[in-house]
Parts: C-alpha cells; sequence; structure tokens
C-alpha cells in the first residue's frame, strides 16, 4: 500500500515542513508528499522547494497561472497529480503522528472498503492561541463517537442519527480509483468555507466509509492566530452566513441526486432554512418562519435507521 499526501500551502512557511516531515515518517506508506503551493504572501515557495530538493518523496506544484485558487483548487490539482493507489489529506499548519495510517494497512486489505477515518487531536502553538481558542477546542478529540457502518455515515453527519461526532480531511484516507469515478465533481472552488465540509458530506453517500482509530488521534491541528476555522468559529466571520451557504449548496445537489431517500432530501431542506432564518434581518425573518410554517412537507417516516440512505 502506498499513499499520496497532499498538502495545500498558503501562508505556512513556519509550520510546513513540520507538516512534511510528520508525514515522511510513515516511511513503509507514504510514496509521496504533493506540495501545491497557493501563491503565499509569505516564504512558503522558497521553503517549499527546500522540501523538495531535500526529499526524493516531495514533489512541488504551482497552480498554471502562478494565482491563488484556494484550499479546494489546490486539493483537486494535487488529486490529479497524485500517482498513489490512495490519498491522504494533510493542512499544512498540522501534523501526522506515528500511527497515522495503522488502521489503513490492515482494513485497505478489503477491496470493497473505499475510504477510512479516524481521530484529529490539537496543540496550541502559543500561550496566546491557547487563550483565545481553547474554549472552542479544549483538549477534545474530533472524532466519530462510535464504530458505524458504512451507510450510516452520511445520515450521521447530516446529524440524523443522533449524536455522531465529527472527522476530518487530515484524518481520512481514501482510494484514489474509487474518489476519481464517484466524486465529480472533486472539492468545489467556488466555496470559500466548508468546501472541505460539503466535500466530506458528498463522499460519505458516494463512497463506503468506514473507521478506523477513533479513541486516540492519528494527526493534530496546530491551533495558532491565523487559522481560517477560528477566525470563522470566533465570530470575525459570521458562522451562520457561511452554513447558509454551505446547506444551500447541499441542498441543490441533494435534490439533483435521484438515489437520495425522499426524507433525506426533507432533512437537508430544513437545515438549509434554518440557517436561513437565523442569518436574516428579524423582519424578513418573521416573514421567513410564517412562510415556511403553513408549507406542506412531505410526511417523515419513523424508525430512520432502516430508511435507506443510498439506492
Amino acid at each position: 500500500m502506498k499513499i499520496s499526501v497532499i498538502i495545500p500551502v498558503y501562508n505556512a512557511e513556519k509550520y510546513v515542513t513540520q507538516a512534511v516531515e510528520s508525514a515522511l515518517q510513515c516511511e513503509a506508506e507514504v510514496g509521496e508528499v504533493i506540495l501545491i503551493e497557493d501563491k503565499s504572501p509569505d516564504n512558503a515557495l522558497e521553503v517549499c522547494k527546500e522540501l523538495e530538493i531535500k526529499y526524493d518523496k516531495v514533489k512541488l506544484f504551482r497552480h498554471s497561472d502562478k494565482d491563488n485558487h484556494g484550499a479546494g483548487a489546490s486539493r483537486n490539482l494535487g488529486i490529479l497529480k497524485a500517482t498513489c493507489d490512495f490519498i491522504a489529506f494533510l493542512d499544512a499548519d498540522d501534523y501526522y503522528l506515528p500511527n497515522r495510517f495503522e488502521a489503513e494497512k490492515k482494513l485497505f486489505k478489503d477491496p470493497k472498503v473505499d475510504g477510512i477515518y479516524g481521530a484529529l487531536g490539537v496543540e496550541y502553538y502559543s500561550r496566546k492561541a491557547k487563550e483565545q481558542y481553547f474554549s472552542l477546542f479544549e483538549n477534545r478529540l474530533t472524532t466519530v463517537y462510535r464504530k458505524y457502518h458504512p451507510k450510516d455515515v452520511f445520515p450521521g453527519q447530516l446529524n440524523m442519527l443522533g449524536s455522531f461526532g465529527l472527522f476530518t480531511m487530515n484524518a481520512l484516507t481514501v482510494r484514489r480509483e474509487a474518489l476519481i469515478k464517484k466524486m465529480k465533481p472533486l472539492f468545489k472552488p467556488k466555496l470559500k468555507f466548508h468546501e472541505d465540509t460539503e466535500f466530506l458530506f458528498r463522499l460519505s453517500y458516494y463512497l463506503d466509509l468506514h473507521p478506523g482509530i477513533l479513541d486516540q488521534a492519528v494527526a493534530i491541528r496546530g491551533v495558532h492566530e491565523e487559522n481560517r476555522i477560528t477566525k470563522v468559529d470566533t465570530g470575525r466571520i459570521n458562522p451562520a452566513s457561511t452554513r447558509v451557504l454551505l446547506w444551500k449548496e447541499i441542498h441543490e445537489w441533494a435534490q439533483n441526486e435521484s438515489g437520495i431517500h425522499d426524507d433525506v432530501k426533507v432533512h437537508i431542506k430544513r437545515m438549509h432554512r434554518s440557517f436561513e432564518i437565523a442569518n436574516a434581518p428579524i423582519l424578513k425573518k418573521i416573514k421567513m418562519i410564517i412562510k415556511y410554517s403553513i408549507k406542506d412537507y412531505p410526511s417523515i417516516r419513523s424508525g430512520l435507521y432502516n430508511v435507506n440512505f443510498r439506492s
């Protein structure tokens, strides 16, 4: 088993070396580390060039116009450049732990396993970062709370199975063939926020994703003052407004996907509308509540655990 690790790089000169070397420590599994440098304003490009020279497995690419295109487009380019049978992702300011691919070595022996997800830990890179963001991440694992059957991962992420938990790009490994064949499009670059969440929703619908190591971290989220996620979730950017766009995208996709059960489509529509209402000015909010409350929804069958979420 050989894995292509894809690392989009933007404004990460202080962290990307740690990310690359954490992937290379998994020597037996990692066949290549693909850096996609995305026109960083700092010295990240020079650091990436040095890493490519230093390590045979490191390959550096840029977008054809050398411009900035965002994490989604950079991951898409990395997927197209990958040459190994499996793909894993890593943010340039995060890093892998030595056990990152322990579950993959066992579970991918089954050709029916399309992907594996694990747990993500957290490290605060400075005292200031911990003071600012400990209330958001604390010292918790970002993980799915128990081992679910692959058919339950999609509705679980949609909040249809109660307390499900989360998994992230840094703890995900997928078969390249299944990813390219079944996921069209791949990442959607037009989404400036939550593009990874939107991708994981669709991925869990099209691919059979299996739990790996859920009770201990296989990778670490590095928290510092310039994390984009912290800007969204701590109020510098209104999280409700960005989630409106996320659920709008999921709603439009679900409506055009014939295999998704009607009950699931109704749930997604309600999630989209709930964020629309939450983000609306007060007068518009009242009008929307009245409008949506009098609309007839298809009845939702009891026993969602027995619904076939995928055809």
